[in-house]
């Protein structure tokens, strides 16, 4: 399905080298705040005092929120649990006992600022349990690299297995680079939208290095940087297609999803941007760099003999 098509392929791979430049000072501008900043982990991953309460009619989040402030907590997570009726409260990490003094002292707030609430439950998670979390989210991000680590190796042709794995983790550590420098708080949403990040840019990747394979072996008499730009412009509908509507539905749940799905879908939306610059703009110069050209894609046909036919004979 194309909404149009460009007839004059776009000169993409004459600029590769400025782009490639502006993802660097990115990417190192990311592992910077990273090394020096880290990330601002949940209370999943930290530990805290977890408060269940409920209203008897639909909760407004707002107020809940705006009573929290009011007695001073900071860092603390609201959201509905279960039924816009329950709301599931987060608060940093605390002892046992504080833990049960923080829920008195919630409840005072709530009844001030929020009335209508009963007390379900208060819960300490320990540190331990958010250690077994962190470790456990980054088993996760590990074992997906590699598992398309070796989809992509036996997909492609090395050359652009490796061009389409560094792009992606381009995109993963430019992510957790814009939640580091910024602060923002990352929690087990953010980590799921950071995995469907890695697929969704795989994907992208996928779909241009098919279209240059497809153009080498169907095309003659084109450079290496023209198939490149060939198979950029004819995916350019597929990609505003794909990643507009995706787009849309992300920036509703930005806009209108709430505190819960904020720092999820602005998740995606950053790796969403990015997936389809590195794809584009990282992985295709670095498969022209590294010497992919036509003769890797055609099979070539033994040299028949002088003074004999194909079947062998002697003429």
């Amino acid at each position: 399905m194309e909404f149009f098509r460009i007839k004059n392929d776009i000169p993409f791979m004459r600029h590769a080298l400025k782009f490639n430049i502006i993802s660097l000072i990115t990417f190192l501008a990311s592992v910077f705040f990273l090394a020096t900043q880290g990330l601002h982990l949940s209370v999943e991953f930290t530990g805290g005092t977890l408060i269940e309460v409920n209203y008897a009619q639909s909760a407004d989040l707002e107020k809940v929120r705006g009573a929290l402030g009011k007695r001073g907590f900071s860092d603390y997570s609201v959201q509905n649990f279960g039924s816009s009726q329950d709301v599931l409260i987060r608060l940093p990490l605390k002892d046992v006992e504080g833990s049960a003094k923080q829920g008195e002292q919630v409840m005072e707030a709530l009844n001030a600022d929020a009335p209508g609430a009963s007390l379900r439950r208060v819960e300490f998670v320990g540190p331990q349990v958010g250690k077994e979390l962190a470790e456990n989210g980054a088993l996760a991000l590990l074992i997906v690299v590699i598992g398309i680590m070796v989809y992509l190796a036996s997909r492609f042709e090395w050359r652009f297995a490796l061009s389409a794995i560094i792009a992606n983790l381009h995109d993963v550590v430019i992510i957790l680079g814009f939640f580091a420098a910024f602060q923002w708080e990352f929690s087990l949403s953010v980590l799921a939208a950071v995995l469907a990040v890695l697929g969704y840019s795989v994907n992208e990747s996928v779909v241009v290095f098919d279209r240059v394979r497809e153009t080498f072996k169907k095309v003659r008499g084109l450079s290496t940087p023209q198939v490149l730009d060939h198979a950029i412009t004819s995916t350019i509908s597929r990609t505003i297609i794909t990643h507009g509507s995706t787009q849309i539905m992300v920036l509703s749940m930005l806009l209108f999803g709430g505190e819960t799905l904020y720092y999820f879908s602005l998740a995606l939306t950053i790796g969403i941007c990015f997936g389809i610059y590195s794809s584009v703009l990282v992985a295709s110069p670095l498969v022209m760099w590294l010497g992919v050209s036509r003769e890797q894609f055609i099979t070539q046909k033994k040299a028949v003999a002088e003074g004999t036919t194909d079947d062998g004979a002697c003429v």
